[in-house]
């Protein structure tokens, strides 16, 4: 085994910048795709050459390893216990496809678009879905769910309204990770303080330092870019709300079915079954309220339990539509139920192949502790900090392991300098939590991309609190802001 090839830090850099290559060639030529006929790719991100990218990469690191010494068996062990880490988000990826299926098919969605319009005005409405957003995240723990339910039907009122996609999507996942990330229900918000060193409460109260002052930047650009599109849409909120009514049966009940799934969030149900649940609310709605839909998608048999059968299930595992004389409002009244989870779930196994590979080689670990050594003061230690969250959201593609692998890393690191072990937590919050959706080929990338139907590159550049939250962090730690040293640190510890 020649053990100096494997630390080499520019072996283990080499795959990370094939994927960078490739991708980056990828850009430019699958750009526009769908100017080329027969190519087939509804969006270069995930139509497969950014998969073949990870695969190819991934291949290139086995071909290091075996060089290293590191068996195939033991690779091919380390990508299965990679896959095997997100299995459960595959399978609310799958269930987030059913759930918007039917929840289009009961009316739910058009519904809430519906009285959305009426509540929302143009030059408020960024910075209110952002609000809306950070209150249910907050409320339930999850990002995630958020972002499945109340985001979707915002991103559709945001369309009905004339904001772009990536707009209003921007908004949605801003509001979405501000709640997420301080609410004690969070699974990375418990996750980031045990590895740090700290109880969960300190932890939050420390992050409010560098989140709540993120999120208020964050509202205020949405308003300035709020009242900028004061005329967008406004003349076509009538007509909109018109074809929807008569399509189909709007009232106030269609908030049972979404209440359904956040009531059970809220008693810390888990994710997959309180999906599973609001998915068949909403089928059981739409065989009760919305029987002319249900007869349309279920291919008006004359049998109506036969046309239900169909049209629940077409709407949890296919394409569906509800075709209008409005081609603004087609857009909104379709979804790809499970089918259109495939690619996204296709991506992210073939990152997960990537981040396995590179973990049992030992290449995360050698970029990062190359990162460390570089480290010498205690701003460089939370700029390796940020940087190692990052580049395991870019590699390793999980955001877990871009919290779990650099808290255990500069725990003892951020000990050794006196600072509290709070500060490790933010720093790992700050970055490692809030920037994995900005990613495509992460799985929070990939699926609040595929949820929303909007490119990870179209919503990033208006992720406004996700990308402002590590630049705070930093600017935090360079200007000595909030720094909290241990109890028992000598008085000659310094911050510099």
């Amino acid at each position: 085994m020649q053990k100096s090839f494997g630390d080499s830090f520019w072996i283990a850099l080499a795959p990370i910048l094939l994927l960078i290559g490739l991708l980056s060639f990828n850009v430019i030529v699958f750009d526009n795709v769908l100017e080329i006929p027969n190519l087939g790719y509804d969006n270069y991100a995930l139509g497969g050459p950014n998969q073949m990218a990870l695969l190819l990469s991934a291949a290139f690191a086995g071909l290091l390893g075996l060089r290293q010494g590191i068996t195939w068996g033991k690779m091919m062990d380390g990508m299965v216990k990679s896959i095997g880490s997100v299995m459960s988000s595959v399978f609310i990826l799958l269930l987030i496809g059913a759930l918007a299926g039917t929840w289009l098919l009961s009316g739910t969605i058009p519904g809430m678009i519906y009285y959305g319009l009426d509540i929302l005005h143009p030059s408020i409405f960024l910075v209110a879905t952002c609000i809306i957003c950070a209150l249910v995240s907050l409320a339930t723990g999850s990002s995630w769910g958020t972002i499945a339910t109340i985001g979707i039907a915002l991103l559709g009122i945001g369309k009905a309204l004339g904001f772009s996609e990536g707009l209003t999507a921007g908004a949605i996942i801003s509001g979405a990770y501000f709640g997420d990330k301080i609410s004690p229900l969070s699974d990375t918000t418990n996750l980031a303080p045990a590895m740090a060193g700290t109880d969960l409460f300190t932890h939050i109260r420390y992050m409010l330092y560098t989140t709540v002052p993120s999120f208020i930047i964050c509202l205020i650009i949405f308003l300035v870019i709020g009242f900028q599109e004061t005329k967008a849409g406004i003349g076509n909120i009538s007509e909109i709300q018109t074809v929807i009514k008569s399509h189909f049966h709007i009232s106030p009940l269609i908030l049972i079915v979404p209440a359904v799934v956040i009531g059970l969030i809220l008693k810390k149900i888990p994710a997959v079954p309180a999906l599973l649940a609001g998915t068949l609310a909403g089928g059981i709605y739409a065989l009760i309220f919305q029987p002319e839909v249900v007869s349309l998608i279920g291919g008006n048999s004359g049998n109506y339990f036969i046309d239900g059968y169909r049209a629940v299930f077409q709407s949890m595992v296919s394409n569906i539509s509800v075709p209008t004389e409005n081609a603004t409002i087609n857009d909104l009244l379709s979804t790809g139920g499970m089918y259109g989870m495939l690619n996204t779930i296709w991506l992210i196994l073939c990152a997960m192949i990537f981040g396995g590979i590179m973990e049992t080689c030992g290449y995360l670990q050698t970029l990062s502790k190359a990162i460390l050594k570089r480290a010498k003061s205690v701003f460089g230690l939370f700029a390796a900090t940020t940087a190692s969250c990052l580049g395991f959201n870019l590699t390793a593609s999980d955001q877990y392991l871009a919290i779990v692998v650099p808290g255990r890393m500069y725990a003892d690191a951020f000990r050794k300098k006196g600072l509290a072990p709070e500060n490790l937590s933010r720093t790992l919050e700050d970055t490692g939590t809030v920037t994995s959706v900005l990613i495509p080929w992460n799985t929070c990338g990939a699926t609040q991309s595929a949820v929303l139907g909007v490119a990870t590159v179209a919503y990033l550049p208006y992720c406004f609190f996700n990308l402002i939250s590590p630049i705070m962090t930093l600017i935090y730690a360079a200007f000595q802001i909030k720094i909290r040293m241990l109890k028992d640190a000598k008085s000659e510890v310094k911050l510099a």
